[in-house]
């Protein structure tokens, strides 16, 4: 039976690479974790002490830790996270805050909508002939808005006397 924390360590290891079995854990999902469980908080722990305590418990010229590496990581950094708790408490607490958690995609990409973008976007605000490209509602109206179509005529796109000549030159 694996336990809530074990879990939350299994769902980390293995997020953002597919090849990855969930049996160890990449310094970078560790302080994701961390960070994301609330274990660093940034004032007691922060991702420094996250990084020094991930290359402390891993092996020498090691790039990942295994859980129970992981299990000494989180006795190492409970007593910083929960001072004055006895280290089984401390313990306990931080293992409350990784269980059943899974990574979000914490500042996954979303279209922005600063003032500059916002001002770029708006049809609303467009002069000329860009204003043409687009009808009331602000939707684009594609080749339509964008094309002179073609008459095929022969003559100049200005030229006002089109149709004039006479067929007797």
């Amino acid at each position: 039976m694996m336990s809530g924390v074990e879990e939350a360590f299994r769902k980390f290891a293995t997020y953002g690479d597919t090849s990855a079995s969930g049996s160890d854990m990449t310094g970078k999902n560790f302080s994701k974790l961390c960070k994301e469980c609330g274990v660093a908080d940034g004032k007691a722990v922060t991702g420094t002490d996250v990084d020094i305590v991930f290359n402390k418990v891993k092996t020498k010229g090691a790039r990942t830790i295994t859980f129970a590496q992981f299990q000494q990581a989180m006795k190492e950094l409970c007593g910083t996270r929960f001072k004055g708790k006895a280290p089984e408490e401390a313990l306990q607490a931080v293992y409350g805050l990784i269980e059943g958690k899974e990574p979000g995609n914490v500042g996954a990409t979303r279209a922005t909508t600063a003032g500059a973008v916002e001002r770029l976007t708006d049809t609303s605000k467009y002069t000329g002939s860009h204003k043409e490209r687009f009808d009331e509602s602000g939707k684009g109206k594609g080749l339509a808005g964008r094309q002179e179509p073609a008459d095929g005529s022969g003559y100049v796109g200005a030229y006002k006397g089109a149709g004039t000549y006479d067929k007797t030159h």
